[in-house]
């Protein structure tokens, strides 16, 4: 296909050209309607602000300019088909989990996943089948799941209906995504990818194999995190006939917004043509600016930016050297502490940080003074408080027992209960740490007398902690009781 041609953007440009008279929503009028945000912003943006009709097509059931372009993107990406979202890669996961599963169904999914997995499980009343990936207990972070640990798990659920992976991890690490979809493709079932950080690694050699390319039956992909689109912008992608295309359509359909923003449409036509055409050129330069700053920044006395030597450890099978991690234990500080002091001392951002590290994502859009002000940043904070940091080793309870289906925790009447008064109660609410990234308790699991002190023992670290209705979590929300058959009555798991 001509990827050249960007069919979306072309038809918006026109319209505006063409100077259409709208007396059709949204209600600013091409911006004549905010004009602070005109002035701000710039008036052709707000010109882009439209709506769907016939010359620029509908985004809940496209026929037109927005299915040539998302046929495009299908070619890029090496996939059959391909839809646009925006609502972020969140709604894909989600779409991805109501595609392959049935109410009560189950799906095997890494332990660490994005809460926007459990939003599918959710939504689908699907169960998942949680498996553990490894744990680096040096930088105090999950690393990908070991191909066995699928396998067991699949051996054990024969019936599931589709295996979840993340390709790759906040901190680039990707698992040998080969091997399971084989695994899984073995047992008929489907392979769902979360590639929201993995978006351009399809565009040259030098990075992991995608989700697509391995032969994967569905992939979410940010094309806006590291691909150049704007932010909340982004596809999936589908191949095969594990998944019908139809049911694929329809569980869209039920999340979808029926006002599409064409801004973010139009990014997405735009960021395809330039991967398709300049990709593999802007990324070598982006992987030059990645190289330079790891090996910089491993002279400078504290720090160590990992990198491709973690391949071959256990779990992780390959790495995308965009994912600029740095730990700081040996610097005396935390890597919150150190994300603070860039901004606050240095006007730099990064992307996140936990306990143990801070992450700098360097993509197509990074330039080498960027590169070199962060670097020389680090130097001035080097060696930080001459001390290295004491941390005790992360001890991860095994996963605790499911009670009730996530689904059914959700829908149940909560009740709010101290900590420490929560053994034996069936959580209400997931609790994730970071580091190292993964749920301590999920919905409908029953918490014990380890969760409560491994989460003491977080909070001593320091670590974040996030999903709880209380952000200190000194209190927990749990079920509360509901009369026998009444409405939101929980459902027991069968004992295996």
């Amino acid at each position: 296909m001509n990827q050249n041609r960007t069919p979306l953007f072309d038809a918006v440009k026109k319209y505006i050209d063409d100077d259409v008279i709208p007396f059709h929503v949204p209600g600013h009028k091409q911006g004549r309607g905010i004009r602070e945000l005109v002035e701000y912003m710039g008036e052709k943006a707000l010109r882009m602000d439209v709506n769907g009709m016939e010359d620029l097509d509908f985004a809940g059931s496209p026929t037109g300019v927005i299915m040539e372009a998302q046929r495009l993107m299908a070619s890029v990406f090496g996939a059959e088909n391909a839809y646009f979202l925006v609502n972020g890669t969140t709604s894909g996961v989600q779409a991805m989990i109501l595609s392959a599963c049935d109410p009560g169904s189950r799906v095997i999914i890494p332990r660490n996943a994005h809460r926007s997995t459990i939003g599918g499980i959710i939504l689908s009343g699907a169960m998942p089948v949680y498996v553990c990936p490894e744990i680096n207990q040096e930088l105090g972070i999950t690393m990908g799941v070991a191909p066995e640990s699928i396998r067991k798990a699949v051996k054990k659920n024969p019936h599931a209906k589709a295996v979840f992976v993340i390709n790759p991890t906040y901190y680039g690490i990707t698992s040998d995504i080969k091997s399971i979809v084989r695994t899984a493709h073995m047992h008929d079932m489907a392979v769902l990818a979360d590639e929201a950080h993995g978006a351009h690694m399809m565009f040259h050699d030098d990075f992991p194999l995608t989700a697509m390319e391995v032969g994967a039956d569905m992939s979410a992909a940010s094309i806006h995190k590291t691909a150049g689109s704007l932010t909340q912008s982004s596809v999936l992608l589908s191949r095969g006939a594990l998944i019908p295309q139809d049911r694929i359509q329809h569980s869209l359909g039920l999340t979808f917004t029926s006002s599409a923003s064409y801004l973010l449409m139009c990014s997405l036509d735009v960021a395809r043509k330039q991967l398709a055409t300049r990709g593999a050129e802007m990324l070598e330069q982006t992987l030059g600016l990645a190289r330079w700053a790891r090996e910089e920044i491993n002279r400078i006395p504290g720090f160590y930016a990992f990198g491709h030597e973690l391949a071959g450890q256990a779990g992780c099978f390959d790495f995308d050297e965009t994912k600029l991690g740095v730990n700081v234990r040996n610097t005396g500080y935390t890597g919150y502490q150190m994300e603070a002091m860039l901004r606050e001392k240095f006007n730099i951002q990064v992307e996140m940080s936990d306990l143990f590290n801070i992450l700098a994502v360097i993509s197509i859009g990074d330039r080498e003074e960027d590169i070199a002000a962060l670097i020389n940043a680090l130097k001035q904070l080097s060696p930080g408080r001459n001390e290295k940091a004491q941390s005790r080793e992360l001890v991860i309870p095994e996963n605790p027992e499911m009670i009730v289906t996530p689904r059914d925790a959700f829908y149940n009447e909560k009740k709010t209960v101290r900590l420490e008064d929560s053994a034996g109660e069936i959580a209400g609410e997931m609790v994730m740490a970071y580091p190292p990234g993964i749920p301590v308790i999920c919905l409908g699991e029953r918490i014990t007398g380890d969760v409560i002190d491994y989460i003491k023992l977080l909070k001593e670290q320091r670590c974040e902690l996030q999903g709880t209705f209380d952000p200190k979590v000194d209190y927990i929300r749990v079920l509360g009781s509901q009369p026998p058959g009444g409405e939101g009555t929980v459902h027991l798991l069968p004992i295996q």
